[in-house]
């Protein structure tokens, strides 16, 4: 009698199929886009660099 034993890899894939995990790249997006919603960046000025102080020459 032979055993059928599955790689570590197609274990995983049999794991995420039973999670109803998909593959779809767009289906990723909406669920990130659902779990973080971050403000959008504020276009704000650039403060001036202050600058160097020069050493007083002797």
């Amino acid at each position: 009698m032979k055993e059928t034993t599955k790689s570590q890899s197609d274990k995983f894939i049999d794991a995420a199929r039973e999670l109803g995990c998909d593959e779809d790249e767009s289906a990723f997006d909406e669920i990130v886009k659902k779990v973080a919603k971050a403000p959008p960046p504020r276009q704000e000025e650039p403060a001036e660099k202050p600058k160097p102080k020069r050493k007083p020459a002797k």
